[in-house]
């Protein structure tokens, strides 16, 4: 009986293993079907026709994560297609109200997304052509960070307002995020204002006095107020301050234990120090459309806010985590993103709010 052709081929020394096959750069394993009567022959083959696999796409280290915003983990576009200009605009794209509007962005519980909204909600009206001032109340400086001001311990600001009762309009600094927006930086010997404060007269009203000055003297159209995760004294001093409150809920279960706490520090303060005040905004933060506990928290808090909540949430964004290490907000970081999308429909949502109460 005759034998067939002879195939030879190159085996190694141990285990008579293939040395010339195919090897798939993923798993270090030979490319191969499952059948291996003809394997040695087969193999042979796919080396000879075998091509240099396609170079993977970016992607940095570490494991995979959801993406939230197209393309969310490819490399930041060094020109992007959706410019947001950092001038402001000749004509303003938001209306502007009659009277400043001053917002105290307060939660108990951290993690809400307090600063991020304070700052890019700043930003947006500023690069929409309205003038905004921010007051950074945090000693840990984030929201002066996040727009781009350097604030080492010992920096003027927040601190020499409350304690040294300094004019607000001798430490402001122009934020390189937009022409018209304007910073007081904190730095962290806002620490100890808690403390110092306590044995002040009115020490309740000391931010409410100075930033009253300052707009009698200056043309504003909105003022942030961005307060520590915290009831202390710095926000109260906010609260008293402000005209209206702008509350930014996680949609998780935490955040509503802390607004309900915040309510009852809003009814205090209202009916002692500041009757004016009133919650007009509601802005729902890290909005993750997969859970099903997302949707149950905004269901919620429409329920109990239909009135001061906005239409626009906030989506969770690696975009919006990323600006603030570039001392950027997302809205220059990363124009097109969700996150800089979401903010300026929330910004126009709150500057029309404004202009339909003028009317």
């Amino acid at each position: 009986m005759g034998s067939g052709p002879e195939i030879e081929i190159e085996v190694a020394q141990t285990l008579g293993w293939p040395r010339a096959v195919h090897v798939d750069p993923r798993i270090g394993w030979p490319n191969v079907p499952r059948e291996t009567l003809d394997w040695p022959s087969e193999a042979s083959k796919l080396e000879a026709s075998a091509k240099a696999p396609p170079a993977p796409a970016f992607r940095p280290p570490g494991p995979r994560r959801a993406q939230f915003d197209q393309d969310e983990f490819a490399a930041p576009p060094s020109e992007p297609d959706v410019k947001v200009s950092r001038e402001t605009a000749a004509e303003p794209m938001f209306p502007a109200p009659a009277n400043p509007r001053v917002f105290v962005v307060a939660n108990q519980k951290g993690g809400v997304g307090k600063t991020t909204t304070a700052v890019n909600l700043a930003a947006a009206l500023a690069l929409g052509g309205l003038r905004v001032l921010l007051i950074d109340l945090d000693p840990q400086g984030n929201a002066s960070t996040a727009l781009g001001i350097d604030h080492p311990p010992g920096t003027p600001g927040t601190y020499e307002v409350l304690l040294e009762g300094a004019p607000i309009a001798d430490h402001i600094v122009d934020s390189p995020e937009a022409a018209g927006l304007k910073v007081l930086p904190a730095a962290i010997d806002l620490a100890g204002a808690e403390i110092a404060l306590v044995s002040i007269v009115a020490r309740e009203s000391r931010l409410s006095r100075a930033l009253q000055a300052f707009l009698s003297q200056h043309e504003v159209d909105y003022v942030f107020l961005d307060c520590p995760p915290s009831l202390g004294l710095l926000t109260v001093n906010a609260l008293v301050a402000a005209s209206e409150i702008l509350i930014p809920i996680q949609c998780e279960y935490y955040a509503l234990e802390g607004v309900s706490q915040l309510m009852r520090t809003i009814s205090l303060v209202k009916g002692e120090l500041n009757n004016g005040l009133r919650l007009t905004t509601v802005l729902l933060t890290m909005y993750d459309a997969r859970t099903r506990l997302a949707a149950q928290v905004a269901d919620e808090v429409r329920q109990h806010f239909p009135a001061e909540t906005l239409a626009t949430v906030i989506p969770r964004s690696v975009r919006i985590s990323e600006a603030p290490s570039y001392g950027q907000t997302v809205l220059t970081y990363h124009p097109d993103s969700a996150g800089s999308v979401s903010y300026l429909a929330a910004a126009s949502e709150v500057a029309t709010h404004g202009a339909k109460e003028m009317t």
